[in-house]
């Protein structure tokens, strides 16, 4: 179908010929292309936008328009093959087809966003340290989005779906991938798929999103239990305990262990990959399915070097998420085996997780795989110049600062981290809570301004009583070294103020 508006063209493919002539289903209807005239400089839509999506080209036509007709120059083709311009009726009053002509509707304005708005958004998340899920979507993505696929994911059809699910798959040593909106449903949907019947049971760090931060979905998905184990290294899980909280045999007063889920990284800290070796060979040995929820996986391999594939190897199934330190807007990718992400999408479909046309977002995060990933290693040496710039200061630093993340008290210093978070957003610093993260679009001047900052309040404070602390230990945790047991809370440090995705 091609209009013609003006000096303004746009073709649009033949699959909604296609789609005109099926009465299959809505939802196999793909959304319009933009005209130029219908975007603002910060790409954002008018109020109301073209048309909805229709059944056939016939009622775009009718249902978009009303009883005027355009000027001469103005006609569609009906049909690829169609020679005959047809006249088309005048768009309704929120269109603006004719921008100079007089005759012309009024521009509808658009919701928010001006340049300048976007500009200082960008500005405000280049000095927000909450966590790496608020990155702004780039201009190239959104010029891909405009010219992505738009097949019907749920069918299968969508082929910028297919080939990122594919190539998550391949980069990860797995048969085949799956695209969800969230990392939470990919976790859950591999925990709900892997265990069939109760009675069952799981286990995993006590620190852990799928135990803390998923509304209780092990429980609520796949009515099963969970030894939530805190490592008594503070830092990772080892095999000896995960052995210590197995249920094996045929005792009926226990649910049989018949999973074992693991965080890498948990906390910015990277799981040792010779204790998920270890773990892993035992446990599959033993018929327990081995679970990773990889949401930071990539940082793993920015940081250690190891391929996602070597990183992936020891599990079963592993959720990827592609909208935290890559950057992406929605979205994560569950991988494993073919067969297991067939019967998964039983259950996506059942958890309400289909997803239409979503070749926009695929498209968008694909681009950040190829283009945030290579970045990531930056953000782990801008995070480690902060940690080492505020040790020597004399902030405590209450874990091993390894990839993008730090976790900070700086009461070491005469005050809490709820005055210093105050007093940040008079420099317009976002703090959230005792965890700092560095993502790809975290600025060296806004790190500069919050070195500065605790510098100043040093100062300022230095008449206030102060915690001690072991200054090595404090130096070692900034250049990622932990040599003894790190004794933090059994849950996730930072909850008493603001909130940890």
């Amino acid at each position: 179908m091609l209009f013609r508006f003006g000096q303004s063209h746009r073709v649009v493919t033949r699959t909604l010929g296609r789609i005109s002539c099926s009465f299959n289903t809505t939802t196999a209807a793909r959304p319009l292309p933009l005209l130029p005239t219908q975007l603002h400089r910060s790409r954002q839509p008018l109020r109301t936008l073209l048309a909805r999506q229709f059944y056939s080209a016939n009622s775009l036509l009718q249902q978009a328009t009303q009883d005027q007709t355009y000027p001469d120059h103005v006609y569609a083709s009906i049909a690829p093959e169609a020679t005959v311009p047809y006249a088309v009726p005048a768009p309704s009053r929120d269109f603006d087809f004719l921008p100079n002509r007089a005759d012309s509707p009024k521009m509808v304005k658009p919701i928010q966003g001006t340049q300048y708005a976007l500009d200082a958004q960008f500005k405000k998340i280049s000095r927000d340290f909450r966590t790496d899920t608020i990155t702004m979507p780039t201009e190239e993505m959104f010029d891909l989005m405009r010219h992505a696929s738009r097949g019907d994911d749920v069918y299968g059809e969508d082929q910028a779906t297919n080939d990122l699910q594919d190539k998550i798959a391949k980069m990860a040593g797995k048969e085949a991938g799956l695209f969800c909106v969230s990392g939470t449903m990919t976790n859950q949907l591999a925990i709900r798929t892997h265990l069939t019947q109760p009675p069952h049971s799981i286990i995993l760090d006590a620190r852990s999103h799928v135990h803390l931060y998923e509304a209780g979905g092990v429980a609520m998905h796949s009515q099963a239990s969970s030894h939530a184990v805190p490592p008594k290294n503070g830092h990772h899980l080892t095999l000896e305990e995960v052995l210590d909280n197995c249920v094996f045999g045929e005792d009926i007063h226990s649910a049989p262990t018949k999973l074992v889920s693991l965080e890498n990284t948990l906390s910015g800290m990277v799981f040792p990959q010779e204790e998920i070796v270890r773990i892993s060979d035992c446990m599959r040995s033993n018929g327990i399915i081995m679970h990773c929820d990889g949401a930071r996986m990539w940082e793993v391999a920015a940081k250690t070097g190891m391929s996602l594939e070597e990183l992936c190897r020891p599990f079963d199934t592993v959720s990827l998420c592609l909208s935290k330190g890559l950057g992406a807007p929605v979205g994560s990718v569950l991988v494993g085996p073919r067969k297991f992400i067939e019967k998964v999408k039983w259950f996506r479909k059942a958890f309400g997780g289909g997803i239409r046309q979503c070749g926009s977002l695929s498209v968008s995060a694909n681009y950040c795989v190829d283009n945030h990933f290579p970045k990531l290693k930056a953000t782990h040496e801008l995070t480690s110049y902060l940690a080492k710039s505020l040790a020597e200061l004399g902030a405590q630093l209450l874990l091993p600062v390894e990839t993008n993340m730090l976790w900070l008290d700086p009461s070491s210093l005469g005050f809490p981290i709820t005055v210093l978070a105050e007093r940040a957003k008079t420099r317009g610093i976002t703090l959230g809570s005792n965890r700092v993260v560095v993502h790809h679009q975290v600025s060296r001047e806004a790190v500069d301004d919050l070195i500065q900052l605790v510098a100043d309040m040093k100062d300022e404070f230095k008449d206030q009583p102060k915690r001690e602390i072991d200054q090595e230990q404090n130096m070692l945790y900034a250049q990622g070294v932990y040599q003894r047991p790190i004794e933090p809370p059994i849950a996730r440090l930072g909850t008493s103020y603001g909130k940890n995705q």
